[in-house]
């Protein structure tokens, strides 16, 4: 088995090959091409932290793999990452364990490209401002991966602590905004990467014709407005996941459709439909449109697949017997 640590990951995933890995990785999900049971988690209750299971088979790449990832929201006070991964990749053949890599990398970069796919495929071609909300890891991946597919020439950084929100503005070349709002005012494309247990994105705060990500997570609460998305186009990696209870599910689409603000049917697409052209995306300059994200396995099944490959092209990784 090839053991790969995160050096290995890093020099073997290219962004751009992840994108259109991610993109046929969405389509055989909405196609049902493979199979994609949704995440299970064991909670550490004591610390409000939990450990996910997330197997998947994408039948179209013949990508087998597996995530174990824990999700620890209270280290971004400790100064460490909030997600721990390891990532195990399988011959679909014979179930053989074929690599076992560093997850963090994976989770980080294949998360950013499939936001970096709904800009692709939902956010005006002459979008030119990112706001990217959050100063994390998460953070400064959205903002090199939606570099690569929008021409953004400014770059807004807002965070709860402002040395952090300095620090990235000036590794990105950006600027620090002194507020969410500040951040969201004006921006053609929204990057919500934090663990808030309020929205940070209000609709009043976006400007029409904008794009919206948000990849946050809080069991306790939500990263968006209920009025924005009520009045935006949404798209979600798979609605059975983004509609399951904790840990798969998202508080921003499930207390809104508790709560009577909208229905299961305001769920406008699935991404893979969206790349496959079963489902429309924009209709219009003016519209307000949003990808939530849950995160699925399949995502992590097809960067897994992509740093394999090139792993075993480069001669990279450590070799051992189990």
């Amino acid at each position: 088995m090839l053991v790969l640590s995160r050096r290995d990951v890093e020099g073997a995933l290219d962004p751009d090959r992840l994108v259109d890995a991610v993109a046929a990785a969405m389509a055989d999900l909405s196609a049902g091409n493979g199979s994609f049971p949704t995440r299970t988690g064991a909670d550490v209750a004591d610390v409000g932290g939990v450990l996910i299971a997330m197997p998947a088979y994408l039948a179209g790449a013949g990508a087998l793999a597996a995530k174990l990832v824990a999700m620890f929201p209270q280290n971004a006070a400790r100064g460490l990452p909030t997600h721990k991964a390891i990532v195990a990749a399988f011959d679909p053949a014979t179930g053989t364990p074929a690599a076992l890599m560093d997850g963090e990398v994976v989770t980080a970069m294949r998360t950013a490209a499939c936001s970096a796919l709904s800009a692709r495929l939902l956010a005006r071609a002459d979008a030119a401002v990112l706001a990217v909300l959050g100063t994390g890891v998460q953070a400064r991946a959205h903002a090199e991966a939606v570099r690569r597919v929008r021409p953004i020439g400014e770059v807004r950084v807002a965070g709860r602590d402002p040395n952090k929100a300095a620090a990235l503005a000036a590794e990105l070349g950006g600027i620090v905004a002194r507020s969410f709002e500040e951040a969201i005012s004006g921006a053609d494309i929204v990057c919500a990467c934090t663990h808030s247990p309020d929205p940070v994105v209000r609709g009043e705060w976006v400007r029409q014709g904008a794009h919206v990500t948000s990849v946050g997570y809080n069991p306790q609460g939500r990263e968006l407005d209920p009025a924005l998305l009520a009045a935006a186009l949404v798209v979600v990696e798979a609605r059975a996941a983004a509609l399951a209870p904790y840990p798969s599910g998202s508080n921003d689409l499930l207390w809104p459709i508790r709560d009577g603000a909208f229905g299961e049917d305001h769920i406008h697409a699935e991404i893979g439909e969206l790349v496959a052209g079963t489902r429309p995306g924009r209709t219009s300059p003016e519209e307000i449109t949003v990808y939530k994200s849950v995160g699925v396995a399949a995502q992590d099944a097809a960067a897994a697949a992509l740093v394999l490959e090139a792993a075993r092209e480069r001669g990279l990784g450590t070799e051992i017997e189990i």
